[in-house]
């Protein structure tokens, strides 16, 4: 029912808007009926809807993928490793290779080692003991008849010169006895103490007229090296010591001559220590 005015034309009343949406799927008052079928398609009048315009006949906007190139870092990083670790695998077997040959034949590998069981074959029996001085062909000697007493052989460090005759028998024991010119730098000296002392089946002392500034001796081999940073060292003593023994590996090496001086000791009780000669 309207309402009129006095003196004046009628009015209708004020629409007031309350913000909200159309409910769904019904049209908004004043909308437009919705666009024919195949509005918005390609060659459509100009009724259809623009493109990006809403509306439930727009075409789907393909994202645009954007190439960045391959990353080489990760990849040559992942290469890295696996080289280095089949390297590892490559070096581990091969020392398990190494280890499991024979010791004899390790030995026959370690460059300028002279194998005199090879020249004389009686000294594969071992020796005899026998009391007093003794000759001997190699200097130092590697084998053949000795003392009835052997040298402390447990990692002793000598500073002065020993009997042949008492290292000869440690030697029989498996020992690997380093000798040395008395003027070896004492840095070398040092560098030798420190792979010999407090390991059984080792000792180490200085040695007259030796024609090398080092000389290793185990029985029947000799390898001679002009300093202690010599590679071969270790792979002497890792290879021949307690290998080399006549014995066997159960051979004593305590309970030795603990004395200095080139005059072998006979008869001595080998369960008394020794005093150093004066």
């Amino acid at each position: 029912m309207s309402i009129s005015t006095p003196g004046g034309p009628e009015r209708r009343p004020t629409v007031v808007s309350t913000g909200k949406k159309p409910a769904a799927g019904r049209p908004a008052a004043g909308d437009k009926p919705a666009a024919k079928a195949g509005a918005g398609k390609p060659g459509a009048g100009k009724g259809g809807p623009r493109p990006g315009a809403g509306g439930k006949g727009r075409k789907p906007v393909t994202p645009v993928k954007v190439s960045q190139g391959r990353s080489w870092g990760p990849i040559a990083l992942f290469a890295a490793v696996g080289v280095l670790a089949v390297a590892i695998i490559g070096i581990g077997a091969w020392s398990v290779y190494q280890g499991a040959q024979p010791w004899q034949k390790r030995a026959d590998a370690i460059n300028g080692i002279v194998d005199l069981r090879k020249k004389d074959k009686d000294l594969l029996k071992g020796g005899q003991h026998q009391p007093g001085t003794l000759k001997y062909e190699q200097s130092p000697p590697v084998g053949g008849p000795h003392n009835q007493a052997w040298q402390n052989c447990m990692g002793d460090v000598y500073d002065a010169p020993i009997a042949n005759e008492h290292a000869v028998h440690s030697l029989e024991h498996g020992t690997v006895w380093i000798t040395y010119r008395p003027d070896l730098p004492a840095d070398q000296v040092a560098k030798l103490k420190s792979k010999v002392q407090g390991k059984e089946k080792l000792m180490l002392s200085p040695y007259e007229g030796l024609d090398k500034p080092i000389s290793l001796q185990a029985w029947g081999f000799q390898l001679k090296v002009d300093n202690a940073d010599d590679g071969r060292i270790d792979d002497f003593i890792k290879t021949l010591r307690v290998n080399a023994s006549i014995e066997g590996p159960n051979a004593l090496c305590d309970q030795g001559i603990t004395a200095t001086g080139t005059t072998p000791r006979d008869n001595v009780q080998q369960n008394m220590p020794e005093q150093p000669t004066q």
